[in-house]
């Protein structure tokens, strides 16, 4: 799965392999994305806190997650 349409396709299909495949492929770009946007957060000066808040998570959590990214 390569384009948004084809992810798009593949989570209504009938086939269960094709579904969970789209799930993982889902969650990966999820973990991209929260990624991009925490990086960016902290670029402008956002709190653990209020990143955690965002995302409706713990401090610890997120910033376990993401400290040694940024």
């Amino acid at each position: 799965m390569t384009t948004m349409t084809e992810l798009a396709a593949a989570v209504d299909s009938r086939d269960p392999a094709t579904g969970l495949a789209a799930v993982a492929a889902l969650r990966r770009l999820l973990d991209e994305l929260e990624a991009v946007q925490v990086s960016s957060a902290r670029a402008q000066g956002w709190t653990w806190q209020a990143i955690a808040a965002a995302l409706g998570v713990r401090r610890q959590s997120v910033h376990k997650k993401h400290a040694g990214r940024v």
